[in-house]
């Protein structure tokens, strides 16, 4: 029964995630002049739980943004030291000239400053020419 249970919450949480990820992905779909941002990093296997921590309290302020339609945060699995953070703005203007003047800004910079030096690339890219995924 406590399988069962288990389960059950294990499926609800699912679903509420592929709802929320649906929800957001049409909120993209109606501005196609949103920005995606894309920073890749290579953190120290003795950083890794340093950085992690970080960005799920950074995230928080993303949340907290108008400016932030969504993110999402991977590790590599070949490379576990390359994490890809992929933050999607309603604009890029608004995530140089807004967002970097927000109060939201200021305490994401201070969690995420330490790894600054980590950055292999931080650049903005054109919403996907395709972006396909089964359901």
């Amino acid at each position: 029964m406590k399988k069962l249970s288990h389960f059950f919450t294990i499926a609800g949480l699912f679903m509420t995630t592929l709802s929320f990820a649906q929800t957001k992905n049409q909120n993209m779909e109606n501005n196609p002049n949103y920005s995606v941002e894309i920073i890749r990093y290579n953190i120290p296997s003795s950083d890794h739980d340093a950085f992690e921590r970080a960005y799920i309290e950074a995230g928080k302020l993303l949340e907290a943004s108008p400016y932030c339609k969504g993110y999402n945060i991977i590790k590599g699995s070949d490379e576990p030291d390359h994490y890809i953070v992929t933050i999607y703005w309603t604009s890029e203007a608004d995530h140089l000239q807004k967002f970097r003047k927000s109060e939201q800004f200021t305490g994401f910079f201070q969690l995420v400053k330490p790894f600054y030096n980590n950055i292999q690339e931080m650049k903005h890219y054109l919403p996907p020419l395709v972006n396909w995924q089964k359901q």
